[in-house]
């Protein structure tokens, strides 16, 4: 590119450096030797890449990109699966990972007031540095951005004590398309002074605006820890399961995570990192968790509470995790999702339902993908005690065919039952088609007007959660603005 390129924008290009100087607009070779998708192995697309240090020079940025009707697409640790972070050819991309300070910790209040580009990791031990704990917690957590993980309203393995990010999120900072400065930097658990703003960003996926700075609600620390991974011969016994655990450990439970039998054979086969703690054979394997404040006495109500449900026929075999290390491969085992590339190509889906539902569901999509592609894959684990399920599907042809296909499977099984063809990770440009599928069509107008009222030329994600109206083209993602030159 250059400045003698006909649909050059020279003026919007100088405006940018002039706001973040000139390291802090990257183009060309800069660009494309950066990663264009979690994958890594995918080059940035974007015409050019924002590192603003301040929320000030966000401001200014946008407010240059506003005028010039610039798409731009927020970027966290670019780790959610549906492309709504991956920008187009003719997007600007903007990340915060030059926005990554700790700026406060309140350990009487226990808040965190942190920048958006903090990764997830360095947020938990500096919350334990401090005694106490930031209770998110997901695979990706060496990676993923507190801002990132605000956007989508990531939920992670401890939504089921903890609940998902809005339930950790007091305050924020956020800078509307226009380049206006929102700060509502709440530090109070109750504030019901007029509409709590803040849940206008929070699960937006950086369409509403980007976030910049986030207050965050901290629990105690827990003392003791207590984890095992359990065989299971039934759904049933699953369910009766969780809600025996539920009331024995009288509601310290931070974790109950199934894995099907598939799921866990893929990550305790032998192309694995981990052998199988527990025989192959059963049906499913359930992770669970307790937090608790004496160990001593919590590891008793544990493995009595587990001792009453082998009684009881509800679990077949059992491994505890007594140290720190081996809880950590306990949960190794679980987050080793890099075992699925053996199936690839594969197709995944993030969905939530009723509990009920679950057994019927998941029986009734491996039934429809068997009949039309015989042999097929279909392996399924995830947070069970919140209603999450996570579903991959390999049927030996990765083509936009297939995947329709496949969408129609499993999302059309969701509608009559009322469930979600997102359960945490957002929408984005993979779902954008199937939102009525969860969502009524009065819920969707009004989704869209308020994408409009804070975003009138719709520069903001554009073509991400639902079709982009009346915004300029975004490139090769979905339709590009003003090429911008080096």
């Amino acid at each position: 590119m250059n400045d003698s390129e006909p649909n050059s924008n020279a003026g919007l290009v100088a405006a940018l450096r002039d706001a973040l100087g000139d390291d802090g607009v990257l183009v060309g070779d800069a660009v494309t030797a950066r990663a264009g998708d979690g994958s890594g192995t995918v080059p940035c697309a974007a015409q050019a890449v924002l590192r603003p240090r301040t929320t000030e020079q966000l401001s200014a940025a946008l407010a240059a990109c506003h005028g010039a009707s610039q798409p731009v697409v927020p970027q966290g640790g670019l780790t959610g699966l549906v492309g709504g972070g991956v920008a187009g050819d003719l997007e600007v991309a903007i990340t915060l990972e030059r926005m990554t300070d700790i700026e406060e910790i309140d350990p009487v209040g226990r808040t965190m007031t942190v920048q958006a580009g903090a990764a997830l990791q360095s947020i938990q031990e500096a919350a334990e540095a401090e005694g106490l704990l930031f209770p998110l917690d997901l695979g990706a957590r060496g990676s993923c951005t507190i801002g990132g993980n605000v956007a989508t309203n990531a939920g992670g393995n401890r939504t089921i004590r903890y609940g998902m990010t809005r339930d950790s999120v007091l305050g924020l900072e956020a800078v509307l398309a226009d380049g206006t400065v929102l700060s509502s930097l709440n530090k109070m658990v109750k504030n019901n002074a007029g509409y709590d703003l803040k849940h206008l960003f929070v699960g937006s996926e950086g369409t509403l605006g980007i976030v910049t700075r986030v207050v965050l609600r901290l629990e105690r620390r827990p003392r003791s820890h207590n984890c095992a991974l359990l065989a299971v011969p039934g759904f049933t016994e699953v369910t009766s399961l969780l809600r025996k655990l539920e009331e024995e450990l009288g509601g310290s439970m931070s974790a109950f995570e199934v894995m099907w039998r598939e799921f866990y054979e893929l990550v305790t086969g032998p192309q694995a990192r981990t052998a199988p703690p527990i025989p192959h054979g059963d049906p499913y394997y359930v992770l669970v968790e307790a937090f608790g404040a004496r160990q001593e006495e919590d590891a008793a109500q544990f493995e009595e509470a587990l001792g009453d449900c082998m009684e009881d026929g509800l679990i077949g075999d059992a491994v505890l995790g007594k140290s720190k290390a081996e809880r950590d491969e306990i949960w190794a085992l679980r987050d080793d999702v890099e075992q699925l590339n053996h199936l690839a190509p594969i197709f995944t889906f993030d969905v939530s339902l009723r509990i009920a539902d679950m057994e019927a569901y998941v029986g009734g999509i491996k039934a429809a993908l068997s009949e039309r592609w015989p042999g097929s894959d279909c392996v399924v684990f995830g947070h069970l005690g919140d209603g999450n399920l996570h579903v991959v599907v390999g049927v030996g042809d990765g083509s936009p065919e297939a995947r329709s296909a496949v969408e129609d499977i499993v999302y059309g099984r969701l509608e009559p039952i009322d469930g979600s063809v997102s359960a945490e990770h957002g929408i984005g440009f993979e779902k954008r088609a199937h939102l009525g599928r969860s969502r009524t069509p009065e819920e969707i107008a009004l989704m869209k007007t308020l994408k409009r009222t804070l975003d009138p030329r719709g520069i903001l994600n554009p073509g991400r959660v639902f079709e982009a109206e009346g915004a300029p083209p975004t490139g090769s993602h979905a339709d590009a603005s003003v090429r911008l030159p080096a």
